[in-house]
């Protein structure tokens, strides 16, 4: 059968006797030579592939025969229906009667496209079973897609991009730990990948503000310890026991290092420090939890908060956000300005962790004058209060200067002062030209309503947003 073909010529033969194959196809030649005109002769048609070869089967019973007749055929309708009505123009075959009735002209393509038809209707029940995915899973895919494509290296340790330039960074465990972090937005994290705690991070903890920010279990708890023992940790945040930081939903997770604990407030064996020296000043906070008196300041960490929680839960660091929560049975510190670090100091380390309360133990305290004597507090009158002014402050946060906000650079970088600036409160944009003269001025903390952009940020100066301190 031709593959061309559009239609394909059912005929019924009945002979009155026995006759062959051959003398079928003859009398369909035979007596159909010049009934149409040459335009529609056998002959021709099947020489030019415009008709295929006739296909007849006979049988013969009784002394009869019995047989069809199929044609294909690639004229159109109407010539294919003359060409089958010429078919019933035979009455003899070989020596006997004969009788030819056309049965059915079948459309090709029609047959086509049922097997078309059938084999979409299987594709369409097999090939489309994932569920059609809705605008907002597309977006947070794609939004997924972008973080992850970004996760950098640290001296060849997974970290994401801003640990480079970043003054705080966050240390996790493994390669998924940073993953998640950049799934929620923090980019600041590095990967220790085992609890041999790499050069590369041990050096930095010696340069950056660090959170360590463990699984909790027991191979959390001895990555801590190594980083006691081989960088400077400044704080420790833990999963919930028994469960892993890459693992933690978004909420979990900022929840965790909300209620992270200075370092010396939690013991490297994971159980929070000092809860032999409960009679050295724990006081119980509102939320049950229990956090080391305020005006505690040794910094080993022996008046450390006692807590009767998990020993690695974050919990029992007591972190509410600020260091002058209500307490119970506290004493009384209406003579005490020193933040939580030892007395007079004025090494930078000491105001590493500013927004965590590190420096500002006592937010709201005041000199005698009544001017604060904190920088949180010279925060809030200055910025908070929207004043449009700076303020340069020394060692003890007493105010060297105060002028207008556009006027903080001649006020640094021109002026002499008694004692040495050490910190600078501006109500207003911290830009590249005054965070360059505050480092050459030998200033530690920079305090500002807003950040500009930076080309280079000086590492001896700790850049602080208002909000970000206030928050804290």
């Amino acid at each position: 059968m031709d593959d061309t073909a559009k239609y394909l010529i059912h005929a019924r033969l009945t002979a009155d006797g026995v006759v062959e194959r051959s003398d079928v196809v003859g009398a369909v030649f035979g007596q159909t030579e010049g009934l149409l005109g040459d335009e529609l002769d056998l002959r021709d048609l099947q020489q030019s592939s415009k008709i295929g070869r006739i296909d007849v089967g006979v049988d013969s019973e009784n002394g009869q025969s019995f047989g069809r007749i199929t044609i294909a055929s690639s004229l159109d309708k109407v010539e294919t229906s003359i060409l089958a009505a010429s078919l019933e123009a035979i009455t003899r075959v070989g020596p006997c009667e004969a009788r030819v009735e056309v049965t059915d002209i079948e459309d090709m393509r029609a047959a086509q496209r049922r097997e078309v038809v059938e084999r979409a209707k299987e594709l369409l029940s097999t090939s489309f079973d994932e569920p059609v995915m809705e605008s907002t899973g597309i977006l947070e895919e794609v939004r997924e897609a972008h973080r992850v494509e970004r996760i950098d290296e640290y001296d060849g340790l997974p970290a994401g991009p801003r640990v480079h330039d970043s003054d705080a960074v966050i240390v996790v465990e493994g390669r998924a730990d940073v993953l998640t972090l950049l799934r929620y937005g923090i980019k600041n994290g590095v990967a220790v990948e085992g609890t041999n705690v790499p050069d590369a991070v041990a050096d930095l903890t010696s340069e950056r503000t660090v959170t360590a920010f463990l699984d909790g279990d027991r191979g959390g708890r001895l990555i801590l310890r190594e980083l006691a023992q081989v960088g400077d940790v400044d704080y420790v945040a833990f999963a919930p026991e028994g469960e892993s930081v890459e693992d933690l939903s978004r909420s979990s997770l900022l929840a965790a290092l909300r209620e992270k604990a200075p370092f010396e407030a939690v013991d490297v064996d994971g159980s929070a420090a000092g809860a032999d020296e409960a009679s050295s000043g724990p006081v119980a906070a509102t939320d049950g939890s229990t956090r080391p008196a305020p005006d505690a300041a040794d910094p080993a960490g022996t008046d450390g908060p006692e807590s009767t929680e998990a020993p690695d839960s974050p919990g029992s660091s007591g972190s509410s956000g600020s260091a002058d929560a209500p307490t119970v049975g506290s004493p009384d510190r209406s003579d005490s300005a020193e933040p939580s670090a030892p007395p007079e100091s004025t090494d930078p380390a000491d105001d590493e962790a500013a927004p965590d309360a590190a420096v500002d133990a006592e937010a709201e305290g005041t000199d005698g004058d009544g001017e604060p004597a904190t920088l949180r507090g010279h925060v809030r009158a200055v910025v908070e209060s929207s004043t449009n002014r700076a303020r340069v402050l020394d060692a003890d946060y007493a105010v060297l200067a105060e002028v207008p906000a556009a006027g903080a650079f001649d006020a640094l970088s021109a002026a002499e002062y008694d004692g040495s600036p050490v910190a600078l409160v501006v109500d207003g944009e911290l830009s590249q030209k005054l965070l360059d003269v505050a480092a050459q001025r030998g200033v530690e903390q920079v305090v500002a309503a807003r950040e500009g952009e930076f080309v280079k940020r000086p590492t001896s100066v700790r850049v602080l947003t208002a909000d970000r301190m206030l928050s804290a």
